[in-house]
């Protein structure tokens, strides 16, 4: 009896919502139409649960700004998710623990094109950095170390 109650019990988890079968997140990545390496990130994403429209255009450094993103902090594309601009190549889970976070920043940036960081080829051979922006003028801070 202990067993069947086991095997009912194991059978009726398949079917609640687990995290991995979560609806995806949806998001809008601008980026320079000849860039590869946004096209990788993008891929990155889906493959971590995102839903992303990738947007050509020949504005990047104009969307970055008016997002609230330094021209020295600029990665070299720029998403919105959930109201927040995420400049560069973040780690899914530095963008999962803004979003659970909610904080009252603009969004986050990892600046350049960090080798090894998702999208980029390579090994990733330092520490990323990623920084918290604002749009009222506010000095950029670190948000996160990964």
């Amino acid at each position: 009896m202990q067993r069947r109650h086991f095997l009912l019990a194991s059978a009726a988890l398949l079917f609640l919502p687990t995290p991995v079968l979560a609806a995806p997140i949806h998001a809008t990545l601008y980026k320079n139409p000849d860039c590869s390496c946004c096209e990788g990130y993008a891929a990155y994403l889906r493959d971590n649960g995102f839903d992303v429209d990738v947007k050509p255009t020949n504005d990047l450094a104009e969307i970055s700004s008016k997002a609230g993103v330094p021209e020295e902090l600029e990665g070299c594309h720029t998403m919105f998710v959930h109201g927040y601009v995420v400049d560069g190549h973040v780690p899914v889970d530095i963008i999962r623990k803004l979003l659970a976070e909610k904080p009252a920043i603009a969004g986050i940036t990892l600046p350049g094109m960090p080798t090894g960081s998702p999208g980029m080829v390579g090994t990733k051979t330092e520490k990323f950095t990623i920084y918290a922006v604002t749009k009222d003028g506010k000095a950029p801070t670190v948000y996160a170390t990964e």
